[in-house]
C-alpha cells in the first residue's frame, strides 16, 4: 500500500490550472467556430492545407504531415479522403519508398487556404497575439516548449524520421 500523500495544488497552482484548462477547451473550439464560418471547414482541415502549402512542392510524405497537424495517421488519412473529395489534395505513392505515401495540395487546395488564411490569421491575431505584450509572447512560447517536452514525444510517432 502506498502511503505518500499526494502533492495536492495550492490555491495559486489550481488557478493556473484551471485557467489553462479552460484556454485549451475555448481556444481549439474559437478556431474551428471561426473557420466553420468564414470557410466551412475545420481547424484541422485547415492545418493539414495549411501544411501542405508551406512544404516544398506543396507535398509531404503523410507520415510528416500528421506529426506537423499533430495527429495520428488514423485521423489524418481519414481528413485526407475527405480534402481529395474536395478536390484539394492528392495521394500517391512515395516513388523514393512505395511504404510511404505522398499528399500533394492542388490548385483547388492553394486557392481555398489562400482565401481561407487572412480570416484565420486574424482570429489568431485578436484571440492570443493582440492579446499579449511581447515579453508575454515570447514567455508563452517557452512555456508552451517546456511542457511539450515533459510530454516527450508523441507516442503514436517516433520523434526522429529519415526522409
Amino acid at each position: 500500500m502506498n502511503t505518500d500523500e499526494p502533492r495536492w495544488l495550492d490555491d495559486e497552482e489550481q488557478q493556473t490550472w484551471l485557467a489553462m484548462v479552460s484556454m485549451l477547451v475555448r481556444f481549439p473550439a474559437a478556431l474551428d467556430a471561426q473557420l466553420q464560418r468564414d470557410a466551412n471547414i475545420s481547424h484541422f482541415e485547415y492545418q493539414v492545407l495549411a501544411g501542405l502549402s508551406m512544404a516544398p512542392e506543396c507535398t509531404l510524405r503523410m507520415s510528416d504531415l500528421a506529426d506537423f497537424a499533430e495527429a495520428s495517421l488514423s485521423r489524418l488519412s481519414h481528413t485526407a479522403k475527405r480534402l481529395e473529395g474536395k478536390g484539394w489534395i492528392t495521394r500517391t505513392p512515395d516513388p523514393t519508398d512505395g511504404r510511404f505515401t505522398l499528399a500533394t495540395l492542388t490548385d483547388a487546395g492553394l486557392d481555398k487556404v489562400t482565401a481561407t488564411a487572412p480570416g484565420h490569421v486574424a482570429e489568431v491575431r485578436r484571440l492570443l497575439i493582440d492579446s499579449l505584450t511581447k515579453a508575454q509572447s515570447k514567455q508563452l512560447r517557452e512555456i508552451s516548449r517546456r511542457v511539450n517536452d515533459a510530454m516527450g514525444p508523441r507516442p503514436d510517432y517516433p520523434s526522429v524520421r529519415t526522409a
